[in-house]
């Protein structure tokens, strides 16, 4: 074990899963919060609607002067692909996005368990900003845009995938209005930075890279976010981490405490 590990694993240990998924229910109760009252589900959608739409307006008209607003042609540029391409992408956006960072949260519990401390914190973290940033600045992403003048395609209602936002249950749990900043980049690029430490071979580091770049062309074809979207993930994620260090050294300081006594 290196001497980093060994001088950081007994902070760890006093991990216990119940306690992760306490805080993992807490942040979807927030999650639920903010969707009832500012988001695309709840009673008042009527006027979260009026307000996402003229914020995906304000940020049309910023990408536009930063030469940035390409969503729409890189998306009609694979109109003419099978079903089955945005099928796919469909099916990525909606399940890869929790199984790839459930995955490596398990995988840094069981595992790294030195390292888990840090980046469970930098997780929550990005997920609070972007909590925030969905209350205050609902989106609505350029699927859901006027057909004209924009002419975004809804590629999971043309095309379909393994799920429907026009569902009822959908409907009930989820936030469409939650785009401001993309947690798809957040927690992707969480994903590789996570991850790339522990990887040896060439390959797998290869693949950690990629998955943001992937997950960012998913995001963009199927019309489920904006390039500033993504920026403001990694925003998101960059203020995340550099909390995370002093906030993840008091904790662990906290523990080592009551650890002694």
């Amino acid at each position: 074990m290196k001497a980093t590990e060994a001088t950081t694993a007994p902070a760890a240990t006093g991990l216990r899963w119940w306690r992760e998924v306490i805080y993992i229910l807490a942040f979807y109760g927030i999650y639920t919060l903010v969707r009832d009252t500012q988001g695309s589900a709840g009673k008042g959608a009527t006027a979260p609607s009026t307000t996402a739409y003229r914020h995906a307006r304000s940020v049309i008209r910023v990408e536009k002067d930063l030469w940035l607003f390409h969503e729409n042609s890189i998306q009609h540029a694979f109109v003419g692909y099978s079903h089955l391409f945005f099928q796919f992408w469909n099916v990525w956006y909606g399940s890869a996005h929790f199984v790839v960072t459930a995955g490596v949260v398990i995988y840094l519990f069981r595992r790294q368990p030195w390292r888990y401390p840090y980046w469970r914190n930098t997780l929550a973290l990005v997920t609070g900003l972007a909590l925030v940033g969905f209350a205050v600045f609902p989106l609505m992403p350029p699927r859901l845009l006027p057909h004209p003048p924009y002419n975004f395609i809804d590629t999971l209602r043309v095309y379909g995938g393994s799920w429907s936002f026009d569902s009822g249950g959908m409907q009930k749990v989820s936030n469409q209005f939650a785009a401001m900043p993309s947690l798809h980049i957040g927690w992707s690029t969480w994903c590789a930075c996570a991850l790339y430490p522990a990887l040896r071979q060439w390959w797998s580091k290869a693949l950690v890279i990629a998955y943001p770049v992937v997950t960012l062309f998913c995001i963009i074809v199927t019309a489920n976010h904006y390039f500033l979207d993504a920026l403001g993930g990694l925003c998101a994620l960059s203020l995340a981490a550099l909390i995370s260090k002093p906030l993840t050294a008091w904790t662990s300081g906290r523990q080592q405490i009551r650890a002694a006594a």
